[in-house]
């Protein structure tokens, strides 16, 4: 089903386009190719909306928490806002003190993305960005789809191709709360497990420093499946300098994190082939969202898949570098169950 999301100041209206598969039912917008809503039923049969975002096409336009957000060309930060490919330099605008966030402030999720594919349970999107967008080189071709499968699987998949080599390190951003979006009090009750070994230790800005710090005996250890909440004020300096969880954790096997609502029993593993995953716990939401509910501070969790933040200036890690004409597929799945 496809209904009118709104007008942008422009005057151009947007749409926002409804799959359904086994149960779950999830929305998306031709605005960002933006993730909306996804409605999940508990044990119960009872249905809830489990992503936060907002009502219309303009609660997106004016929002600053990236509800629901597609992110690239390179999600995350990159430290001084510049990187190099091959010898050749290239400049970033800052828009985080010194350090690009996101690839904004000309952020995908506020530009119009043109819908090629549509069936019941699937939808695809397409943007074109040009070479010089956001700083990055290449001409790049990019289609995201959302599709449902029979398993309660939300699947995202990324291809993109560039005429030449650059960063793609996308990303959904949405937020999840399993209780339902407006149910903000039991976001941090929720159970959650991450089997990752270790994490990327950040500075004060955020920036991975290049550490990766073993979980054990640490506030980080959700080896072990524990409520989101239980350990975030815990005096630990990497939770100390980011204000909580917000931090890149390895990923070495799927599902590489399991949420669970101990109220309404349901699940939601996450699925990647990507090498990190990023846990915010939504430390600096704020704002209405959907029927003019107020999204306060942890009032839900973001899992994103995605290369190590600030990647490009450590050799080390997995490279985000895609060179030119060759094909970047990336598929992260959101699997719901009760």
């Amino acid at each position: 089903m496809k209904t009118s999301f709104g007008k942008l100041p422009s005057g151009e209206e947007t749409f926002l386009y409804s799959i359904s598969r086994c149960g779950i039912t999830a929305t998306v917008s031709d605005f960002g190719a933006t993730l909306v809503n996804v409605f999940v039923p508990d044990a119960d049969g009872n249905v809830a909306d489990v992503a936060l975002g907002y009502d219309d096409a303009e609660g997106y336009l004016n929002g600053t928490c990236f509800l629901g957000a597609i992110v690239g060309r390179s999600a995350n930060r990159i430290k001084g806002s510049a990187f190099s490919i091959d010898g050749r330099s290239y400049s970033l605008t800052p828009n985080e003190n010194s350090n690009n966030l996101h690839s904004g402030p000309d952020f995908y999720h506020t530009r119009m993305w043109k819908v090629t594919d549509y069936s019941d349970f699937a939808i695809s999107l397409h943007l074109d960005s040009p070479n010089g967008d956001q700083g990055y080189p290449g001409n790049a071709s990019i289609d995201v789809t959302y599709s449902l499968d029979e398993k309660g699987g939300l699947h995202i998949a990324y291809d993109a191709v560039s005429d030449r080599d650059t960063i793609f390190n996308l990303t959904n951003h949405s937020y999840f709360n399993l209780a339902g979006q407006n149910n903000t009090a039991a976001a941090m009750d929720q159970l959650l497990m991450l089997p990752a070994r270790t994490f990327a230790v950040a500075d004060a800005e955020s920036v991975p420093t290049g550490e990766m710090r073993s979980v054990e005996g640490t506030p980080m250890d959700f080896r072990t499946p524990k409520a989101i909440g239980r350990d975030i004020n815990e005096d630990y300096e990497p939770l100390n300098l980011q204000g909580g969880y917000d931090h890149n954790f390895e990923v070495f096997c799927n599902p590489c994190a399991v949420v669970s609502d101990p109220v309404s029993g349901r699940i939601m593993a996450v699925y990647t082939d990507l090498p990190g995953i990023q846990f915010y716990a939504g430390n600096f939401l704020s704002g209405k969202g959907k029927g003019g509910v107020e999204y306060g501070k942890r009032s839900g969790i973001a899992l994103e898949t995605q290369y190590y933040p600030d990647s490009i200036h450590h050799p080390e890690w997995e490279q985000p570098v895609t060179k030119a004409g060759e094909k970047y597929h990336t598929e992260t799945v959101y699997r719901f169950s009760n």
